[in-house]
């Protein structure tokens, strides 16, 4: 009779959870990596662990369905100060195992009613799954982005620029009313090379860094991204392999020395888990 009670409060409380998916790699990769300590699961009360399928191995937790189910997860989205606590601990699980093995990082909300269907999932996806692996093995995703201050690099474009410093000399030696609409013209074309500048060094800094690594994508800039470093003018991501981390930094920062003066910034960050390089996108299921 306890017993029965027993697996009929197992089969209940299996109703209100379903497993949230962090990663996915190789089987005999992972398994190890458990035995040792972890981070903290997207919701502190439940511990990491793996559902297995044909040699795969998805990273999970469970999750109360009254927050992650279908349409509750939406309203807890609205909630700026959950969200970025979960996207955080999400962020670190999916680190935390990019560190120790090759893996393919899902993003934030993947989120399956049963074990089942991560079951299923990974046996559907097998094919692509190991496809990532392998482009992913040894190889990490290092970010870049290429602030500008825009009033030192209109500066600069204004001595650096034959037609505009001309288009100066002419002011200057006009009447005031000429001078006046020369340098209004000033103005316009100023900001004008400076923006095309801009686009020049962006992607300057995208080929050639390319030329070091494996991957490269353009991310998405907000329009007026700003911080103390300056305006974002454009972020960047590369999947480099190890062997080639040292030429990909020093293409770097030889692009940095040549690009300060102008007033360009560079930030290189990382790494990170290969988000940008694996398709690998999931719903609720």
């Amino acid at each position: 009779m306890s017993e029965r009670k027993s697996k009929r409060s197992q089969n209940q409380a299996d109703e209100w959870r379903g497993l949230y998916v962090y990663c996915v790699g190789e089987r005999e990769a992972l398994a190890p990596l458990f035995d040792a300590a972890l981070p903290e699961a997207i919701e502190d009360e439940y511990k990491l662990g793996a559902v297995e399928a044909g040699g795969l191995a998805a990273v999970v937790s469970a999750v109360p369905l009254d927050v992650y189910g279908e349409g509750a997860l939406e309203a807890r989205l609205s909630d700026a100060t959950w969200t970025a606590t979960r996207a955080l601990r999400h962020e670190r699980v999916a680190e935390h195992f990019a560190r120790r093995a090759a893996v393919v990082p899902l993003r934030f909300g993947a989120i399956y009613l049963r074990r089942e269907g991560v079951e299923l999932m990974l046996g559907e996806r097998a094919a692509q799954f190991r496809e990532v692996l392998a482009r992913l093995g040894g190889r990490e995703e290092w970010g870049l982005n290429v602030y500008v201050e825009r009033a030192r690099l209109r500066e600069e474009v204004t001595r650096l620029s034959a037609r505009l410093r001309e288009m100066a000399e002419r002011a200057d030696a006009s009447t005031p009313g000429q001078a006046y609409l020369l340098r209004k013209k000033i103005e316009g074309l100023r900001d004008e090379e400076a923006r095309a500048e801009t686009r020049r060094v962006a992607r300057e800094v995208e080929e050639t860094l390319g030329e070091t690594c494996d991957g490269a994508v353009r991310l998405r800039v907000l329009k007026d991204e700003a911080t103390e470093q300056g305006e974002l003018a454009a972020r960047l991501a590369f999947l480099v392999s190890a062997e080639a981390f040292g030429d990909f930094r020093a293409a770097a920062e030889g692009l940095a020395e040549r690009y300060t003066p102008l007033g360009f910034r560079f930030e290189l960050t990382g790494p990170w888990p290969a988000y940008n390089f694996a398709v690998a996108e999931e719903r609720q299921v």
